[in-house]
């Protein structure tokens, strides 16, 4: 199990502080000297993944992270970073956003699903519930299945009819509850994963063959290991919106740049939440920060670009997160393309400052 850094929280502790913005028991000032303590060695980790790479020498300079080709205000904006990253290192003073944290996942918003959800098979061919997640008014095969499974555990004792009443909503509580989970009644990841009910996620995940040494995307700008850019990249999710957009798909847990010409100027892999919480719909950049922290204070967030507000923190876009105290790095690349956090999406660094330079506040998110 992973350290609960990020939102991942199990057992009772989920749900006990459900609804609830995560506190800090120590003063304000002490936890802003700890945070400045822990930030030279994000600095440290920050500049040898990143800065090393990025500098205002365009294509002349082989390390260069944006070549000539990108936006001017592209290279700006991924050099500005650079420069606080720096700036914070060499400083007695930390600038990391404590107010800004990462969405400790503990509910499940995902709106009803008009019409039969597509069918999705288990590893195994086994039946699964077909959706993000199932609620009390939900009908269809993927509640057959779920009232099959809680009739195995125990929990359903009523006729497997494919409509989730409230003799459905009964038994998931009961199920969440005597299993520690978040009891909502509502059957998403967790719950299904637990009834063995859930699809087969790699199989909705596109993974790309790794770049070549140097290859950049359609604005010149180096690509990372999970990266792919134009003809090359997968295509666009169904009902992704249009125009100049970043798109984020849930299932198959990849973002895709897309500029005005509808060109996918690059696309990657990321590690998104590990719960239904990343509300599907059309967004919008509305703060960034070039670190922030996690919501328990245990992880820096580098490049942290927020899409949607919560009552208990924000989603958001970053690089890959390190540890406060050892400034190790909780995941690695061929992590990528599957649900690890939170709430937010965790990217390679290359990709979390590419999206820096592409994503002003303002920008639209679609998610699907």
């Amino acid at each position: 199990m992973r350290d609960e850094w990020d939102g991942q929280q199990t057992g009772a502790g989920a749900a006990s502080g459900a609804g609830q913005r995560p506190t800090y028991c120590k003063p304000v000032e002490q936890r802003r000297r700890e945070v400045a303590l822990g930030l030279g060695l994000v600095g440290v980790l920050g500049l040898a993944a990143v800065g090393a790479l990025v500098t205002a020498g365009g294509s002349d300079d082989p390390n260069s992270l944006a070549t000539a080709d990108a936006p001017e205000q592209v290279l700006d904006d991924i050099n500005a970073a650079v420069d606080a990253s720096e700036a914070a290192a060499a400083s007695d003073e930390p600038f990391v956003e404590l107010v800004d944290v990462e969405l400790a996942g503990l509910v499940d918003p995902d709106p009803a699903v008009d019409g039969e959800p597509a069918e999705q098979e288990r590893a195994d061919g086994g039946c699964t519930i077909g959706a993000l997640s199932l609620r009390i008014g939900a009908s269809g095969d993927g509640v057959t299945c779920l009232q099959d499974a809680l009739a195995d555990e125990g929990y359903f004792s009523g006729a497997s009819n494919g409509e989730f009443a409230q003799t459905t909503f009964d038994a998931v509580m009961k199920y969440q509850q005597a299993e520690d989970m978040f009891v909502d009644g509502v059957v998403g990841r967790e719950t299904a994963l637990g009834l063995t009910v859930w699809p087969d996620e790699e199989s909705l995940v596109t993974r790309t063959p790794e770049p070549a040494d140097g290859a950049v995307d359609l604005w010149g700008v180096k690509l990372s290991p999970v990266g792919s850019a134009g003809d090359d990249a997968p295509p666009l999710p169904e009902d992704s919106g249009s125009g100049y957009r970043v798109v984020y798909d849930r299932a198959g847990q990849r973002v895709w740049a897309v500029d005005d010409e509808e060109r996918i100027i690059r696309s990657w892999l990321v590690s998104g939440s590990t719960y239904a919480n990343e509300v599907p719909g059309t967004h919008e950049v509305y703060s960034r920060s070039e670190m922030s922290t996690a919501w328990n204070g245990k992880a820096y967030l580098p490049n942290m670009i927020r899409w949607l507000k919560t009552d208990i923190g924000a989603i958001g876009f970053h690089g890959i997160p390190t540890k406060v105290s050892t400034g190790e790095v909780y995941q690695t690349d061929d992590e990528l393309g599957t649900r690890l956090s939170g709430g937010c999406q965790r990217q390679n660094n290359l990709d979390a400052s590419f999206l820096w330079g592409f994503a002003p506040v303002g920008t639209p998110v679609v998610v699907t």
